[in-house]
């Protein structure tokens, strides 16, 4: 009989590092933080909400005036970021690099509910529709049933008819058959 070859660790240890198998899971070493998407998403919403105000533009250019403004003319001896403003620059890069996500997350937001809002349209719609179309059977069939029915006007006329018919037999008595000798 003839032994299937045992694994050597290098085997082991070369299998492991391979990608396509799994391996040990490793533990973290910060804890996860738990965020409600729901909740963050409400913040992103909220945040790009007031970044398309006036408010928040009138904001902007204050707070930018002032920057410029202490920094140029360095009022009480505060110049902490010169003419280029680079400062400044980089606080607006880091203002946009965390603005353009949050205001792409309330979009996506956004587009589920019109997803939602569009699909709950069609479906009223194709019930309006079914309907609608179950309301214009029904008049059709009305429509046909009225017209196989005598109309009032038929009727008077077909009843004077018979009324005159009755009316001149009794006017005119019937002649009784004489006895033939």
């Amino acid at each position: 009989m003839a032994r299937a070859p045992r694994e050597s660790r290098r085997d082991s240890e070369r299998d492991s590092e391979r990608l396509d198998t799994p391996g040990r899971s490793r533990q973290r070493r910060l804890p996860r933080m738990r965020i409600s998407g729901d909740a963050f998403g409400n913040f992103a919403e909220a945040f790009a909400r007031f970044m398309g105000t006036a408010r928040f533009l009138a904001y902007m250019t204050g707070f930018v005036v002032l920057w410029v403004l202490l920094n140029f003319i360095g009022l009480f001896g505060l110049r902490w970021d010169p003419y280029p403003f680079i400062l400044l620059n980089l606080f607006f890069s880091t203002q946009a690099s965390y603005a353009a996500p949050l205001i792409l997350l309330a979009q996506n937001r956004q587009e589920a509910r019109d997803r939602v809002a569009l699909d709950d349209d069609r479906r009223q719609a194709a019930q309006t529709r079914a309907d609608m179309d179950y309301l214009a059977r029904e008049i059709a069939s009305l429509r046909m049933s009225v017209g196989e029915l005598a109309t009032r006007d038929y009727l008077r006329a077909e009843l004077r008819t018979e009324l005159r018919a009755i009316l001149a037999e009794l006017d005119d008595p019937p002649q009784q058959p004489t006895p033939s000798r």
